[in-house]
């Protein structure tokens, strides 16, 4: 076990590792090898494996009924979900993103935040917008008052799980300022309540076709004078991009674990491809043109999860790393793209068949260099970072 292993990775989360593990080959795996060459939904009994695992509660506070448990746990776990699925790693944060938890007040948390741990009221989020995505404070989808109801219109896109989940975080202006450096303000955040597999009665939606991030459907949502009692909107009204933003860092390092997942699982199946395929005589795995690709693959992979591991520990000391949680996230969505290729590569044409699963880690690989913040805007962070910012 090298040095920074020694430092991060204490007993209880070798075990928390290696629990998820087996769960994720035993449970996780089967099912998405089943399920996502036909574009098939994660089935409501994995979920309810995952809920009794409690990996919808994670990060949610014990007194809520939650684990209580760190940032790297969370990556731990989502590490080893990806591995199987990256939808599935995805799923969970559907539970323990923090957001809610610092939108909500004292009495809201108590209502609310057991339900979430217990997996029975998972979120859909909508915010981005057909116009909208990296540049998220030019939101324009509103919501005006109208005596007890807020009265929403407008148009969201890539709004993942907005049928399958219990209820939909919506961030939509109140208020527009007149400065162009403060349009960021006015952006609130709504909960719309709503039967767990379909869309909430009165908004329109059409499922988004995807070549990837299959397991659950992405949507487009129409808002037309669509009505919110006024109890809907949490958080401080027109201050939601504060809070989106304080969350950022975490969202990176789990896209960083999803990414790293991806990337083991490629190494594995082509680390066992490569010691069962014959040529010529002798297996693949003894060509050194073989063994380097795996060993640069490895090498990759470890490098980006040391990176990982510092960056959730930062994270859970309370420090600030946004740079740091970019550089993991840059890091780790780029090796996952280059690494799952290799591992394609080394498969020839079976991986680029649905008879393995490589290719899915390889296209879902190519989703975390564009979610959670594309790789070029985690450049600009870093870069502004270095440098400060440009004019």
């Amino acid at each position: 076990m090298s040095e920074s292993e020694h430092r991060f990775m204490t007993k209880e989360r070798e075990m928390i590792r290696e629990v998820a593990r087996e769960f994720t080959i035993n449970e996780v795996l089967p099912v998405a090898n089943e399920l996502d060459p036909i574009q098939g939904d994660i089935p409501i009994s994995l979920r309810d494996k995952l809920a009794a695992m409690g990996y919808f509660g994670i990060r949610i506070r014990e007194e809520y009924g939650g684990s209580g448990l760190g940032c790297f746990e969370y990556c731990l776990i989502a590490e080893q979900l990806a591995r199987g699925w990256m939808s599935v790693a995805s799923l969970i944060a559907r539970g323990n993103g923090t957001l809610m938890y610092d939108l909500l007040n004292s009495d809201q948390r108590a209502q609310i935040m057991p339900k979430v741990a217990s997996g029975d009221y998972l979120a859909a989020m909508s915010l981005s917008e057909p116009d909208t995505g990296s540049d998220l404070a030019s939101i324009s989808c509103r919501a005006e008052r109208d005596g007890d109801e807020w009265v929403i219109t407008g148009s969201k896109y890539w709004c993942t799980f907005a049928d399958g989940a219990d209820y939909i975080v919506l961030f939509a202006r109140t208020s527009q300022s007149p400065d162009e450096k403060r349009r960021h303000l006015g952006i609130s955040t709504f909960i719309i309540d709503k039967p767990r597999g379909q869309l909430p009665p009165g908004v329109q939606g059409s499922s988004i076709p995807k070549i990837g991030y299959f397991g659950w459907k992405t949507w487009e949502l129409a808002f037309d004078g669509f009505r919110l009692p006024a109890a809907a909107q949490i958080g401080e009204e027109g201050k939601a991009f504060y809070a989106l933003a304080k969350g950022l860092d975490e969202a990176r390092a789990h896209t960083a674990a999803r990414s790293i997942g991806l990337a083991q699982g490629a190494l594995e199946d082509a680390t066992a491809y490569a010691q069962e395929r014959m040529q010529f005589g002798k297996p693949i795995s003894e060509f050194q043109a073989i063994r380097f690709k795996l060993a640069q693959m490895a090498s990759e992979i470890e490098a980006a999860r040391q990176l990982l591991h510092f960056v959730c520990d930062r994270i859970d000391q309370g420090e600030r790393c946004d740079k740091e949680a970019s550089m993991v996230k840059y890091f780790a969505s780029e090796m996952s793209e280059r690494v799952t290729s290799e591992g394609l590569q080394i498969l020839g044409g079976a991986g680029y068949t649905k008879l393995h699963a490589m290719e899915r880690y390889w296209r879902d690989a190519r989703l975390t260099k564009i979610f959670e913040g594309t790789s070029e805007i985690q450049l600009r962070i870093i870069s502004d970072n270095l440098l400060g910012k440009s004019a």
